[in-house]
């Protein structure tokens, strides 16, 4: 569970989104401003964040404010899975990202999986629609996302390494190395191993 100063922080950086999407009063525009700086003075005294990144961070999101859709594929071959070594922290992960605008979702995790491995596939099934804050990854994210996991069948490419990948291998179930616990936990694999053992499971939410 995230900590309850995130929560808090995150909900009034909503507030503020919301707000400056339909204020036209210049007075309620600059206490929306002030309540979103508060958020960010929250999240930074209280992480390794800086307050004028997290302040620009937010000003350049504007629209009403609902969560961002991470989609994640998952990928069998010879009772191993797919996993990518990211970049930016030396962790493993499933394939994938954030789903892109005029994408449905199915395509987006395809993309996201050939981009980062090579390989293409086909989403087969959803697997699992989880809320980031409640499922245990680190760090915190200034953000409210869904995760939304793919099961997929592999149909060709070869491993490729990609702008933010640096190695691309499956893993027996058993020798799954250091995560990037940021995109995916030990529990999220566990479980898609279950389903992959026991394909008549219904799909996870929350």
């Amino acid at each position: 569970m995230e900590p309850k100063w995130l929560e808090w922080a995150k909900s009034l950086q909503a507030i503020a989104q919301n707000g400056l999407t339909y204020a036209v009063n210049e007075f309620d525009v600059e206490r929306y401003n002030q309540i979103r700086n508060i958020s960010a003075e929250i999240m930074a005294s209280n992480s390794d964040g800086d307050f004028e990144f997290i302040k620009e961070l937010f000003k350049n999101v504007d629209g009403y404010a609902t969560p961002k859709v991470d989609v994640r594929g998952v990928v069998f071959k010879d009772n191993k899975i797919l996993l990518v070594k990211e970049k930016i922290d030396g962790g493993w992960t499933l394939p994938g990202g954030w789903a892109d605008p005029n994408e449905i979702p199915s395509e987006s995790v395809e993309r996201e999986v050939f981009e980062e491995s090579g390989f293409i596939v086909k989403s087969k099934k959803i697997l699992a629609v989880y809320d980031r804050a409640k499922q245990g990854h680190k760090p915190p994210f200034p953000f409210h996302v869904y995760k939304l996991i793919f099961l997929c069948d592999l149909q060709g490419g070869k491993k490729t390494i990609s702008n933010e990948t640096d190695d691309v291998d499956f893993f027996e179930e058993d020798k799954i190395p250091e995560l990037s616990h940021s995109r995916v936990i030990k529990s999220q694999i566990k479980r898609v191993f279950e389903f992959y053992r026991n394909p008549g499971l219904p799909a996870d939410f929350d």
